[in-house]
């Protein structure tokens, strides 16, 4: 499993999401001319190549994080939640570094604002020159995530309590684990 695993099954939900609900908000349009399941959409969505999104898929689905159904892969939601809620701080481990100019990330995230409170002063931002923040770099689960989630506000959700999960302490971990599994399993 690697890194770039979660960022796309996260996507896969995102994409699930607009099918079932629509595309409000600035959420991503889904296009009925191109499939946003293929690996090219997938690669220009997420700016991961697009053999290393069909090494992925196959992992994900030999893993059971993910299954083929009617010719589309997606996520398994519940064993996803399950790994994430109890494995990806420990697959995944991040350790904040200096402060840096970026995208706010966990409690910072603006759809997160005032649901989830840290205990310091200082916010997490993904390093990311064209960001408006400036707080603690955290290394993102995959290079490209500031970029994607800015494109998709849906996917930037799942990230950003991601790390919430990951940087928390008990009180912001568990208000985190809460939210992703509402939204991973909930739908």
């Amino acid at each position: 499993m690697k890194s770039q695993d979660i960022v796309i099954l996260f996507k896969l939900l995102s994409l699930e999401e607009q099918e079932k609900f629509g595309s409000p908000n600035g959420y991503g349009e889904l296009s009925s001319s191109v499939d946003p399941y293929a690996v090219r959409s997938l690669e220009a969505s997420l700016g991961i190549s697009k053999t290393e999104i069909s090494a992925s898929l196959k992992r994900s689905i030999g893993s059971k994080l993910a299954a083929k159904l009617q010719g589309i892969t997606r996520a398994n939601r519940r064993n996803l939640a399950e790994f994430v809620m109890h494995g990806l701080k420990y697959a995944f481990p991040v350790k904040p570094s200096a402060p840096q100019r970026g995208i706010p990330t966990a409690f910072a995230a603006p759809m997160l604002k005032g649901q989830l409170v840290s205990a310091g002063e200082e916010i997490y931002v993904w390093p990311y020159p064209e960001g408006q923040k400036r707080g603690l770099a955290v290394k993102p689960l995959f290079r490209s995530v500031p970029k994607a989630a800015l494109a998709d506000e849906r996917l930037y959700e799942y990230l950003a309590l991601a790390d919430a999960l990951r940087l928390g302490g008990p009180r912001e971990s568990g208000l985190a684990k809460e939210m992703l599994e509402t939204r991973i399993i909930g739908q």
